[in-house]
């Protein structure tokens, strides 16, 4: 049974009154301040205190504060004058157990009622914030479409204008042609005319060379020799040597790395709507990857992923064109399109040999710094290590492998890979 407190004092305006309830050695998280309009209670174990108040206060615009040893609690009265005393003088237990019960019942609601009001607010918190986030996504997409869009023109009008300039040196070089043999024309024609002047009188000989030089004349002017006839040549390789063992020795794995290398260069899709208008030395994949490393190498990271995404639409068997467009992703944060092109290009570096190491390595390397930058560092371990397996002597390689080993037992801070 509590003990009840009784060294309390108070005092009053005609508007507040004022109570303090001392602690007693109380902590004061340990303080349950209870207060409607008709009653007050302040516990903390093993003391109680509560007062049935004479007169309705205002509960809403009460306080209490808890501090050096003792509880300072005002109470707004709702009717401006003086109180007699600060409790009623009853001694009835009924009514003071009701009185104790709607108190209770009253709080139980004001707390149902702010909490319920908590929750709305929340919710309507979290409404707003998502929709902020969605308008800022759908900015973001529609900037992002924006400039892909300016890129996209961009080099369309670098392609047009290219195209220009071939058209342009084709007609230059059709009429320095023409020219040309306009020129030779002209001097064949002076010579002729020079010996037929030279040729005046001097017997049989004088006539012959007059026939030597008028048949040498005709033979050059227009008398081609007829073209060479078709046929093909044989040709033969030697066998490749390997410097390793036979048990060890990779030459199927080779052989089969070559022919499919043989086939990505055939495997040509040249019905795209998009290019049917350019040149045939512009619908070529090599000469897109040419062009989306140069964009690469000035930092036109949008322009290149155009390039290269149009190189892959005609053919998509060369590993270099998904490996590069995944180092451009990276660059832009597009961290699942990089992990999905450097997987591309790993299931096309296959088999495995010394011929594409290299490759390995950096789809490797860029597919691991992907997955760390998405936090998923055990998945980004694994990529490393694929590419330190592949060259165990690269010390920034051994570096990095190990930062990701110290993030994941949580002993360093998170990586820059970019």
């Amino acid at each position: 049974m509590p003990l009840l407190v009784t060294d309390y004092s108070w005092t009053q305006t005609e508007t507040a009154v004022y109570i303090n309830v001392p602690l007693k050695g109380a902590k004061v998280g340990k303080v349950d301040i209870l207060c409607t309009d008709e009653y007050l209670k302040v516990y903390f174990s093993p003391y109680l205190f509560e007062a049935f108040l004479l007169e309705p206060v205002d509960d809403v615009r009460s306080t209490a504060k808890v501090g050096n040893g003792v509880v300072v609690i005002s109470l707004s009265k709702r009717i401006s004058r003086v109180w007699e005393r600060l409790m009623i003088t009853t001694n009835d237990r009924e009514k003071k157990k009701e009185v104790r019960e709607k108190a209770l019942l009253k709080y139980q609601e004001r707390l149902s009622s702010e909490s319920k009001s908590k929750a709305e607010k929340q919710h309507a918190e979290k409404k707003y914030a998502l929709e902020t986030m969605m308008k800022l996504e759908k900015e973001e997409r529609d900037s992002i479409q924006k400039m892909k869009d300016t890129e996209r023109e961009k080099t369309t009008a670098e392609l047009a204008a290219w195209q220009l300039r071939q058209k342009e040196k084709a007609v230059e070089e059709a009429k320095s042609k023409v020219q040309s043999q306009r020129d030779h024309q002209n001097e064949l024609n002076a010579m002729t005319e020079k010996q037929r002047n030279g040729c005046s009188g001097g017997g049989k000989v004088k006539l012959d060379q007059r026939g030597d030089s008028e048949g040498k004349s005709k033979k050059k002017q227009g008398v081609l020799p007829a073209p060479r006839p078709r046929g093909s040549i044989q040709v033969t390789f030697t066998p490749r040597v390997f410097p390793t063992a036979l048990r060890e020795s990779r030459v199927p794995e080779e052989d089969e790395w070559l022919r499919k290398q043989a086939e990505a260069r055939r495997a040509v899709n040249a019905d795209i709507e998009e290019l049917k208008d350019l040149k045939e030395t512009e619908r070529n994949a090599d000469w897109l990857k040419d062009k989306g490393d140069k964009c690469f190498a000035t930092r036109d990271y949008l322009g290149a992923v155009n390039a290269y995404s149009l190189a892959i639409r005609l053919n998509r068997k060369i590993p270099a064109l998904f490996s590069n467009r995944a180092a451009c992703h990276l660059k832009l944060r597009n961290l699942h399109k990089a992990i999905e092109d450097s997987s591309q290009a790993l299931d096309l570096l296959t088999p495995p040999v010394a011929a594409n190491a290299a490759a390995r390595t950096r789809a490797h390397v860029r597919r691991g710094s992907a997955f760390c930058q998405l936090q998923l560092y055990a998945e980004g371990l694994q990529d490393y290590q694929a590419a330190l397996k592949i060259n165990p002597y690269n010390e920034a390689l051994q570096a990095d492998t190990q930062r990701i080993r110290d993030i994941i037992q949580g002993s360093a801070a998170e990586p820059d890979t970019q």
